[in-house]
């Protein structure tokens, strides 16, 4: 079966963890970033669009 082509989002990690909520934590771990200036490609769904949603003050699209 051929692949679709799917639409990605490129996102990196620009604010820190520390002093915020667990849930938000949980949130980049999903996201696949845990430190400061990672960056992760994920498919862009409407899922994947309401966890950056979530912690859209650490995060940034990141536009390639």
């Amino acid at each position: 079966m051929a692949k679709k082509d799917t639409a990605t989002v490129t996102i990196r990690q620009t604010g820190s963890p520390i002093r915020r909520k667990s849930d938000q934590r949980a949130t980049l771990m999903g996201l696949g970033l845990n430190r400061m200036g990672r960056e992760s490609t994920l498919e862009d769904t409407p899922a994947v669009r309401g966890m950056i949603a979530k912690v859209r003050h650490m995060v940034e699209v990141v536009e390639k």
